[in-house]
């Protein structure tokens, strides 16, 4: 389960219905501004998904624009070396973190910046409305877009809607390029609305269908047909917070992540949070919430509730996000339970609204960890906002702040999307991306394998007597592979191997970087407040999935190395990468007893999501099928480096780390 990141672009909306196939638009033709030498281009603001969608022409010069304008700050390049030096074990600096405040004093935009920037986006017919140190949020029409951007807004028309974008990369005058990080906006796909909405209620219930077993292996499908040769275990119920702990070797520490500071980010806020946590921790042996653990800290307002749909294309569907939320939190507090939580709600689930979420972390230290489980393939991300991103993370790596982001669900996504590809923000270089595996815990909690999470669904034939055209079609996986648009961080030249990196005589990134449980088959058991067919609600369990569960676990366990190390690791790459090929991790593959050994589980799904009233379906999830992606021997394209071993966080005690060090 992981909820997607939609582009939720600040309006350019039309307010004439008119649009000129070949009008001109005052400000000379765009192609002529891009090329004019005292302007420079702002790489990655061409949208991509223009050129497959019908140009509907030039939209009128009245047309109002409302967008952002990022702002480069100060001294770019060496926030980017200290940022490198203090998160690299080999350097003098490293763990030598910079607090906020040194932060905005060295490198946040000054007021000569500022000034200049809005001196050309008033002269060019533009009013400033917002803003703050990171951003000016400006509002004027096509024709002041034109004259401070040097590209046309075009209309286009798609999946039935009409959306604005630019006819090509934007720019700005040399006089300020140093000073503009990105501009986002003037592409409207999907259009957002202007309005404000209330959280919905719970989500429509989902309840796991028996028999399930408490551990891996515990119940055969002995009246089932075998698969591979054998008969095979029915799936688990969900694992508990000890079973993971005990599994990953976390429980055998001693630590419970005392005096680290966590943050989940999502869209909105579950009105049922409190509760549910409370009773989820207090139903499995999870240490209570002491008062003020958790904090929530979350937007002035909501936008953009509602599910998505043709009429509300850029709706986020508020009541999806709960579960996140609730997962998020009960996994990271499962794995370390004396950990400070910080939950920031954005406003909705647009780049806009999380960026602000993301930004508050920073500006006031909130945490030094952050896992965030939400994401959108590469080809339909927005390239603009990558730099916006980038800037982000490699700030928080400065102030010791880790980034963690789940990789996806979806394999290489070309199921989904008829292209292989990443996810975003996972493939940007300041980010530990989280891939998935499929755990199997013993009766001991005792860890016994783990494949590459990638999983085949064959149902049972209408005879009861085979499973139907086994091993079936590809569900779900961790996301991965290699991105399109990222090139190669030094901290994986040495490690990931030029067969995955190499696109077209370039090195590029290769996702993810670590790996955790994520198979929603041998998920995790969360509990969540839910609406059940006849309108009540009420608190359930479910086992539940996804690289969404990854992400916090791993998160789990950095604040346990972080425990043990003394102080905050902030950007964790490196680290990860400097113990490739160590005890600190199990090399995960997809046939942990070999290539002749297929692993299946058998599992029942009620067909109306809650009972056998209309009765269940009975279906074999083979493992370690991952799309094209496989999990082999070292680092590769499902699991990265792999899971952690009993042996990694103790790697980061006296003989593997060094305390952090203010300066």
């Amino acid at each position: 389960m992981r909820p997607t990141r939609r582009l939720l672009a600040l309006t350019a909306s039309l307010l004439c219905a008119g649009v000129t196939a070949a009008a001109a638009l005052p400000g000379g033709a765009a192609a002529a501004d891009r090329a004019r030498p005292d302007r420079v281009p702002l790489p990655g603001t061409a949208p991509l998904w223009t050129a497959e969608q019908p140009d509907q022409g030039v939209v009128p010069g009245t047309s109002r624009v409302e967008a952002r304008v990022y702002l480069a700050g100060r001294a770019g390049r060496a926030l980017a070396a200290e940022a490198r030096a203090v998160s690299d074990p080999h350097s003098s600096h490293y763990r030598h973190f910079l607090t906020p405040e040194q932060i905005r004093t060295r490198f946040a935009p000054s007021q000569a910046q500022v000034d200049a920037v809005t001196a050309w986006l008033t002269g060019a017919g533009f009013r400033v409305v917002g803003g703050n140190s990171h951003y000016l949020t400006v509002q004027g029409d096509a024709t002041a877009a034109t004259r401070a951007f040097g590209a046309h807004l075009h209309a286009y028309r798609k999946a039935g809607h009409v959306y604005t974008a630019p006819d090509g990369l934007t720019s700005v005058p040399s006089a300020v390029a140093a000073d503009v990080l990105s501009v986002t906006g003037l592409d409207s796909a999907p259009h957002q609305a202007h309005h404000d909405d209330t959280l919905p209620g719970p989500a429509n219930a989902f309840v796991n269908a028996p028999p399930m077993s408490d551990y891996y292996g515990q119940q055969s499908a002995s009246t089932l047909p075998q698969a591979y040769g054998r008969v095979m275990p029915y799936v688990v119920k969900g694992y508990t917070g000890q079973q993971l702990r005990t599994a990953y070797g976390a429980a055998a520490t001693g630590l419970t992540g005392a005096g680290v500071k966590i943050a989940v980010v999502d869209a909105y806020d579950s009105p049922t949070l409190v509760s549910d946590l409370t009773q989820y921790a207090t139903a499995h042996g999870d240490a209570a919430y002491a008062p003020g653990q958790l904090t929530r800290v979350d937007a002035a307002t909501w936008t953009h509730t509602a599910d998505p749909s043709a009429v509300a294309p850029d709706g986020c569907g508020a009541s999806g996000w709960y579960g996140e939320q609730t997962l998020d939190l009960e996994a990271v507090h499962a794995m370390a339970p004396a950990a400070n939580l910080t939950y920031l709600g954005a406003a909705s689930c647009g780049d806009a609204d999380l960026v602000d979420a993301l930004n508050k972390v920073n500006d006031s230290h909130l945490a030094d960890i952050v896992s965030d489980s939400w994401g959108e393939p590469e080809l339909g991300s927005d390239p603009a906002m990558d730099p916006v991103y980038d800037k982000i993370f490699m700030t928080g790596a400065a102030e010791g702040i880790g980034y963690y982001f789940s990789s996806g669900d979806g394999g290489d996504e070309k199921a989904a999307t008829g292209a292989k590809q990443t996810d975003m923000p996972a493939s940007l270089p300041w980010v530990t991306a989280v891939g998935g595996t499929s755990l199997a815990v013993g009766a001991n909690c005792q860890y016994l394998f783990e494949t590459g999470w990638g999983t085949d669904k064959a149902l049972l034939s209408s005879s009861g007597t085979s499973w139907a055209s086994l091993p079936g079609g590809f569900v779900a996986g961790a996301g991965g592979g290699t991105s399109s648009r990222v090139a190669q961080p030094s901290w994986q030249k040495p490690v990931v191997p030029n067969s995955l990196a190499l696109v077209s005589g370039s090195a590029h990134r290769v996702v993810p970087d670590i790996a955790a449980v994520a198979d929603s088959s041998t998920g995790f058991l969360m509990g969540q407040t839910q609406t059940f067919p006849d309108g009540t609600t009420k608190y359930s369990e479910y086992r539940i999935g996804g690289t969404s569960l990854a992400s916090p676990v791993i998160a789990g366990i950095q604040a346990l190395a972080q425990q043990e190390a003394g102080g905050p690791l902030g950007f964790a790459n490196p680290a990860i990468y400097d113990r490739y090929g160590t005890q600190a991790f199990h090399d995960v593959t997809d046939n942990p007893y070999g290539k002749k050994v297929s692993l299946a589980e058998v599992r029942l799904d009620f067909r109306n999501s809650v009972d056998a009233t209309a009765g269940t379906v009975v279906s074999l999830r083979t493992l370690g099928r991952d799309s094209s992606l496989h999990a082999t021997q070292g680092y590769d394209d499902v699991t990265g480096v792999g899971s952690p071993s009993a042996d990694y966080v103790p790697s980061y005690g006296p003989r593997g780390g060094a305390p952090a060090k203010a300066r």
